[in-house]
Formats: structure tokens, sequence, C-alpha cells
């Protein structure tokens, strides 16, 4: 135990002498109260620290602890369906202790010690073992089935392993080495977990949005950031994202966000129905909530903390979905913090090291071939929402992002004022992954899928060209091909991209159902161009076609098959009739 006496406090970083022999990123307890935090600088037996809680009362002489060992979070059965502040301490618990506002330096175990689960073998005595390799399960909900990993430094044969009911601090089975291994593991959250290696990514994560599964998509293992201003919808286009993906496991971290709009989410998400079990949504999710009035230094471990949680389940072999709302309060902590130890500021006051820390977050994302004697790969795809203050996409936080992240999904105001959901820009936002997706494309939803989607965004990038003309001299002085055009990039934005998230049926949209949508628009947009040299373009919009796509998102998507292939059979033809007679 290396005990020290606080020297200086100023604000979140404490000053400590007398804690010779301490590291960088040493976990410490700070004055009588025991506040967590976490050393920052080393200098000769003098530390900087930042505290993760309220440092209002503290005073120079203190006692500072520390017993030598990084911030480790726990991690085993019974994270599902929990809530936990930025250093993992389980907030409905602490709630029932000291009521609905935390008491600084209350502690809570993140894993329950009483609960027993029942644990199932899946390896015999005698079978040697190492780290990574599953020696059993237990079934942590309905929907997810916990694997017992050897932890790291575990290695040797198994001596005794039994199926039974245990807790979290009772072995569940014995080496030859006399090492015991217990459901529950310690892992430093700074460190990434260790993996045999990442794999290509060639498997989308399916959103049920179409703005990003047809335009804009992110591989399973791939990285996407949301940066947009203030009320554009970063936050309901991420919770929309965590419920309808068709990742196994998410992860919500809600990083320096307003009170309210975390209270929102941790009052909805458990009484939301997941889709693909029937069962609440929380039995597959794990929250993080650090709000804004939460102590500013926390923000940075919300973070690791949450991606830890990530590479925990994807070495289980789980595809899982971080979603951390918001980035750029995690930077400002860093400024915060990089102030109060008089760094030499970078752009914009950030420190200089933002664009390192941000990389080294996102690349912590990928698909991979988890440890282990048998093969399992598991990804983690990270999904990361930038708030730009006034909306500027120039500033260092939304530029460093877009180094790393292979998609960016950027929000207009313009767009959310007009109650355009989602608010995506097509012509700003893009996706590194299409090359990776085309052949997963061509074989499981349909061969000209990505031929589809360009030409979708190539009548809606004319559009924005037309749309400068008839600002000067109006739509009337357009050729009357220029004017189909805008009416057909009209039905792509307003009955394809535009979904409505509280709709029984539009709030997800199959991915076939998204095809048969882009081709029933291409077939009726090409009979219409066949028409135009026959009929005025004044009758072309009296066809029966126009309603026909404004109403086609509504169909239930059990009746996809039946429906859209008569559609399209429909609008290529009877246009072609109403011309001839």
């Amino acid at each position: 135990m290396i005990i020290g006496k606080i020297a200086r406090i100023s604000g979140p970083v404490v000053n400590a002498r007398g804690m010779e022999g301490i590291k960088i990123r040493d976990l410490v307890r700070v004055g009588e109260l025991g506040l967590v935090g976490e050393v920052i600088e080393v200098q000769g037996d003098q530390v900087s620290i930042q505290v993760y809680e309220e440092t209002d009362g503290l005073k120079v002489g203190e006692p500072v602890k520390s017993d030598g060992k990084p911030f480790l979070a726990e991690l085993g059965p019974g994270l599902l369906g929990m809530i936990y502040d930025g250093i993992q301490r389980p907030l409905e618990i602490i709630r029932d202790q000291t009521g609905n506002f935390i008491a600084r330096g209350a502690t809570g175990d993140p894993l329950s010690r009483t609960r027993k689960w029942h644990f199932v073998p899946t390896v015999k005595a005698g079978t040697p073992v190492a780290h990574g390799d599953v020696i059993g399960w237990v079934q942590e909900t309905r929907a997810i089935q916990h694997r017992v990993l050897v932890p790291e430094g575990g290695a040797g044969k198994i001596l005794k392993i039994k199926e039974g009911d245990y807790t979290v601090d009772e072995p569940v089975a014995e080496l030859d080495t006399g090492q015991k291994l217990f459901m529950k593991q310690l892992w430093p959250i700074r460190r990434p977990r260790p993996i045999v290696q990442k794999v290509a990514a060639g498997v989308p994560l399916v959103t049920g949005q179409r703005i990003f599964d047809v335009f804009f998509p992110v591989t399973k293992g791939g990285s996407a950031i949301v940066p947009g201003p203030f009320g554009s919808g970063k936050t309901v286009t991420q919770q929309a994202l965590a419920k309808w993906s068709d990742a196994d496991i998410v992860v919500y971290i809600g990083c320096g966000e307003r009170g309210n709009e975390m209270t929102e989410v941790l009052t909805e998400f458990p009484h939301l129905e997941d889709p693909r079990t029937g069962q609440p949504l929380m039995n597959r999710t794990v929250l993080i909530a650090n709000t804004s009035n939460m102590p500013v230094a926390a923000r940075e471990t919300s973070i690791y903390t949450g991606i830890t949680i990530a590479e925990y389940y994807r070495d289980m072999g789980y595809d899982v979905a971080l979603m951390a709302d918001s980035t750029s309060r995690w930077a400002e902590a860093l400024r915060e913090i990089s102030g109060r130890l008089e760094e030499m500021p970078g752009e914009e006051g950030y420190p200089p090291y933002l664009a390192s820390r941000i990389a080294e977050f996102y690349e912590r994302a990928g698909r991979v071939i988890c440890l282990g004697s048998d093969r399992r790969e598991g990804s983690v795809t990270v999904i990361g929402a930038v708030s730009p203050p006034g909306g500027d996409f120039s500033e260092p936080v939304t530029q460093n992002s877009l180094r790393i992240a292979g998609a960016f999904w950027g929000l207009d105001a313009r767009l959310a004022y007009s109650r355009h959901f989602p608010a995506i820009n097509w012509l700003t936002s893009y996706s590194l992954y299409l090359d990776a997706l085309q052949e997963w494309y061509t074989h499981n939803v349909g061969t000209d899928f990505l031929q589809m989607r360009r030409e979708l965004l190539e009548i809606l990038q004319k559009e924005d060209e037309l749309k400068k003309i008839v600002q000067l001299v109006g739509k009337e002085s357009l050729s009357e091909p220029d004017k189909l055009l805008l009416d057909i990039a009209r039905t792509i934005r307003d009955d394809f991209l535009r979904q409505n998230a509280f709709h029984e049926v539009d709030a997800f949209c199959p991915l076939k159902k998204q095809y048969y949508m882009m081709k029933a628009i291409l077939v009726f947009y090409e009979a219409c161009r066949r028409a135009l040299g026959t009929i005025p373009y004044e009758g072309i919009l009296k066809f029966p076609g126009w309603e026909q796509l404004s109403k086609m998102r509504y169909i239930p998507n059990d009746q996809i098959e039946a429906f859209f292939p008569k559609l399209i059979e429909e609008l290529s033809q009877k246009e072609l009739k109403i011309v001839a007679s």
C-alpha cells in the first residue's frame, strides 16, 4: 500500500506528495472520503491525480492511498441489463443506498456477490486450456449465453470442474498448477484485450434505417461518426441504431450528455421490446451514464469502461455495437484536465495528444479472431456522436474523428428543422466500406443493389445542381426531363430516405424491402422518361404510380414478397398502357 498526502487541489486535479513507487494510470483513493482517482502525472514522489468525483471539501494534508494497480473493470455474468456510471458503479444499487443523488465516496459492486449462476462446463478434467479458451457457460439472459473464458495468465490442465450454481466469487474450476478459475475477470480499461488477429470485415451492420443500409453502410467491426449541431437528432439516431441494429450486444455510453436526455434513455430502454427476441431490450444492453453534471474527469473513464465491456463480449464470439454519445464531451474533459496540468495547448485549446487518443479509441473497433483453441469470430462496431459547436465540422474533434472512422453520417440542421428524419445529409456523408460489402450485397440481397444505389445518389446530386438553377430562373425554365428528375428526387427524399421512427412498420425496414423500394422508384422513373416524348409533362404527374410510391414504405414486412414484385410489374407496364391509349 502506497500512502501520501494531498499537497494541492485544483478542481478535479489533486497533487499529492510521498507517493514513491506509484505509476501513471494507477488507481488511488483520495481524502478521508476515499474519492476515486487516477494518476496522470508522476514527478519523483509527487503525483497529479484526476479525481472522478467532486473535490469540494477536500483539505491539504488528507491521505491519498493506492494499491499500485490501474483501474480495473469487473467482467462477468450480470453485466447485461445494468446501468453504471463512468467508473462502473451500479447506479441503481447506489440509489437504494444514498437516494436519488450519489453521495461522494459511495461504492457498490459492479457484479452481484450474492446471485448464483448455473454453470455448465464444456470441458472435462484433464483438458489442457490457455488464455481465451471457453471452459463453460451460464445463461445470463434469455437471449445471451455467457461464455466463461480462461483469464490472462491462465494455462494448464483442468484438474477440477463441476456443473452447479456459483457466485462470481466462487471458483468453477481448478488447474493442475493450483490456479482457480472464476466466472469474474478483472481487466485494465486502457489496455485493449488481446486477439489472434483482425480479419477483413465483409458483413454489414444491418440497421433497418434506409439512409444507412443503402447509402452509407458500416460493417460489423467498422466505425462511424455522427456529427451534428444541437437538435439535429444525434441521440435519437443512436437510440434507433441501438434498438434495430442486428448486433448481439449493445453498449450505450452517455458521455457528458444533458441529464434530461440521459434520463430519457434510462427510463425508455428498460421498457423497449427487443424486435429480435420479443424480450426487453435491456436483456442484451449495458448502459453507462455519465451526464454533464457529473464530474468531468469520469467522462474519459466511461469511454474506456464501455469499450472494455464491448471487447469482453466480443471475445465470446458476439457482435457488439457500441454507441458513444458524445465523444466531444470526452474531448472537452481532456481539454479541462490538460489545462489544470498546465500543458501546452493545441488547436482550440485541446491537448496536442487529442488525435492519438481518438485514434486509440476507434482502433479498438474491428472484427477479430478471438483467443482460444476453438475458432471464434467476434466484432465491436463503434458509432460515436460528435457535437461540434455551432455545427462547424472543421473543428478539431470532428476532423480527428474523420481521419480514423470508416463512415461519416453528417447531420444537417436544415433537414431536422424541416422534419426530415434521419436528418443525414446525403451530399456530404460517405462510407468507405462499399467495396468490402459488394460481394455480400450481391449474394444476399441482389446483384444490382449497389448499381441502383449509385443511380439514386446520382439523381440526388443532379437535383442539387438543378436547384441552384431554379433559384435563379425558376422551375418553368427547365426542360421536361429535368422537371421529372426533380420530382423523382423528391420521391427519393420523402418516400425513401425519410423514415418514421415511431411508426410500427416504417421504424424498421429489412434489406429486401429496401431493395424492392429502390427498384420500384427506378422502374417508375424509366417508365415516365419513356412517356415524356408522347404525352405532356403535366399528364405524367397524374400517373397513379406517384401515389403508390408514397405508400410503399408502410407495407408490412411480412407482405414484402407478395406485394413488391407485383407493384414493380405494374409500374413498368401500367404507364405504357396509359401512353398507348
